[in-house]
Parts: C-alpha cells; sequence; structure tokens
C-alpha cells in the first residue's frame, strides 16, 4: 500500500478543502485532439461537435437517445447456461463473463426496448460493444430472437444497432449457430410485412456482418463505422496488397452500393421515423389542412360556370 497516495494526500486535501476531480470530466477527440467537456459530448449523444467524431456509447444511452423522451420498456432476455462448454485459456470463461457483466451492468451484449420515435411504435435492440466487444454468443442470440419475436407480437417495426467483434470464440459451434437462428427471425420478421432496419455501428465485423446485420430492408451506417467480415489488415496479409483509403469505411461501402445512407447520430431519430412513415403507408394529413394561409380559388371560365 502506497501510504503516500492513500494516507497522506486525501488528508492533505481535507485540510485544505481540495476536491478530488472526476478523471473523465474531460474528453479528448481521437481525431483532432481537441479537449471536450464530458457533459457538452454527453448532450451532443456522444458526436464530438468540431470534428463530427462519434465515441462509442453504451446500449442504455443508444435507447435513451433514441426513444421519444427516452422512455421504453426492457424486454426481458431469456436465460442460457452462462458457460456450455467449460471453456478456459489465459482465464476462465465464466470469470470473463462476471467481469464484463460487473463492467457494464448487463446480462449480456444485448439490450432491447420497446416505445416510440416521433410517435410511431416501435421495438429497438442494441449490441453494446463494452459487453465483451459486442461478440454473439448464446446469450445475445437468444435476446435478438426475442427481439424479433416481440416486434411480430405487437406486430412494430425493429431497430437494430449493430456493434460487433463477431461471433464469441469461447462459445465455439454453439455461438455460430445463433447466425443461421437470427436469420430466421429476420425472415418471420419480413413474412409478418414488417419493416426491419439495421443501423451500423462502429465496428460491426465478423460473423454479425455475414448475418443479421446485413439482411435488413434499409441499411443505415454512423459515419466513420468500420464494418466488414475480416478486418482490414487481416485482408492486406491475405492478399499482400495496400487496401484503398478509407477501405471497409461507412462512406466507402455507401460508395460501392453496401449501404443505403450515412447518417449522424444526431439525424438518426428523424431519418428512421420519416423512413418508417414511408415503409408502413403512414397516411398523410392534407397539407390544406395545416396551410395558416387559405388557397386563392381560381378565377372560373364560362366552361366551368353551372349551366342556367
Amino acid at each position: 500500500m502506497n501510504w503516500i497516495t492513500n494516507y497522506v494526500r486525501p488528508k492533505l486535501n481535507s485540510m485544505l478543502g481540495r476536491r478530488e476531480m472526476p478523471e473523465n470530466l474531460w474528453i479528448k477527440d481521437p481525431e483532432s485532439g481537441e479537449m471536450v467537456f464530458h457533459k457538452d459530448l454527453e448532450q451532443n449523444q456522444f458526436v464530438i461537435p468540431a470534428s463530427g467524431h462519434h465515441m462509442k456509447i453504451s446500449a442504455r444511452e443508444r435507447l435513451r437517445f433514441f426513444f421519444d423522451d427516452g422512455r421504453y420498456d426492457s424486454i426481458e432476455n431469456p436465460k442460457v447456461v452462462a458457460d456450455p462448454l467449460k471453456f478456459r485459456d489465459e482465464k476462465r470463461y465464466a470469470d470473463r463473463i462476471k467481469d464484463a457483466r460487473t463492467k457494464t451492468a448487463m446480462d449480456d451484449a444485448v439490450l432491447s426496448g420497446v416505445g416510440t420515435i416521433e410517435g410511431l411504435p416501435v421495438v429497438a435492440t442494441v449490441q453494446d460493444f463494452a459487453f465483451m466487444g459486442g461478440s454473439l454468443g448464446m446469450a445475445a442470440g437468444e435476446a435478438i430472437v426475442r427481439a424479433f419475436e416481440v416486434a411480430i407480437e405487437k406486430k412494430r417495426p425493429l431497430i437494430l444497432f449493430a456493434a460487433s467483434g463477431g461471433a464469441r470464440m469461447q462459445e465455439g459451434i454453439l455461438s455460430l449457430m445463433q447466425l443461421p437462428r437470427t436469420t430466421v427471425g429476420v425472415d418471420r420478421l419480413k413474412e409478418a410485412g414488417l419493416p426491419y432496419i439495421v443501423v451500423l455501428t462502429n465496428p460491426t465485423t465478423g460473423g454479425v456482418t455475414a448475418s443479421y446485420a446485413m439482411l435488413g430492408d434499409v441499411h443505415i451506417a454512423e459515419p466513420g463505422a468500420l464494418i466488414g467480415f475480416a478486418g482490414p489488415r487481416v485482408i492486406e496479409q491475405t492478399i499482400r496488397e495496400k487496401l484503398p483509403e478509407g477501405f471497409q469505411r461507412s462512406e466507402y461501402l455507401m460508395e460501392h452500393g453496401m449501404v443505403d445512407m450515412v447518417v449522424s447520430r444526431l439525424d438518426l431519430k428523424a431519418t428512421i421515423a420519416r423512413l418508417l412513415k414511408i415503409l408502413l403507408k403512414v397516411p398523410v394529413e392534407e397539407a390544406v389542412a395545416t396551410m395558416d394561409v387559405a388557397l386563392p380559388i381560381p378565377a372560373t371560365t364560362p366552361e366551368m360556370r353551372p349551366q342556367a
């Protein structure tokens, strides 16, 4: 125990009336190096105002920003066996899960909720990269399938925010089986005639990209997000060629037809609401009824006048 740090310093601070400052009061922009006040960044949905860089956010923050007034009803995730293969590498898999749960206060990498966006009832499910890299295991797969089931039961569109490093290696084939299971969930949602919109965030890679993340009716990506199956470094080492600038980033993929649009996090809610109104054929109010100024009455012609 360091007695200077743990005893002397706190004692001096209390005598001099000093207060410890939180370490995360300021956040550094990875692109420009600019220091941004944490509260200002939170109010801007963790998008750096100057550079537009999109920081990673938790699943709870994502749902709070997305739903109207930040209000939603959580969908309870099904319970599964925590460590089906009793896997162990440098550390026991059961201990890794326990650490991730303590760090994130989540049962696994997926959080889903039911609420409204601009008055439209929807189901939203979010992968949290902070939970073991958003990896797809049995628990995450069951949670995503459950979200599809709830959307079908309630006849609501589903919006999925993907963020993952791929399948969870500690669960082996059981993890890989979540790819076809979630794909079946997508098919059932589409058979019910309900829209499925995918938002690709940074990063979305591996088996997630090879399954439900690329099966949406509309694919939206956040600016600068890394999206692909294998990482760019692995591809370069395999083909032994230098990849183009911005390869596998949102903007590059949109230019090459893999993504429908790149939308800032600040505009996501309005954009998705507009798309859902089109897909659901929500009737638009007559423009004349909302106009403050009466339309001019066209002059009549002899042909338009009633005959005596």
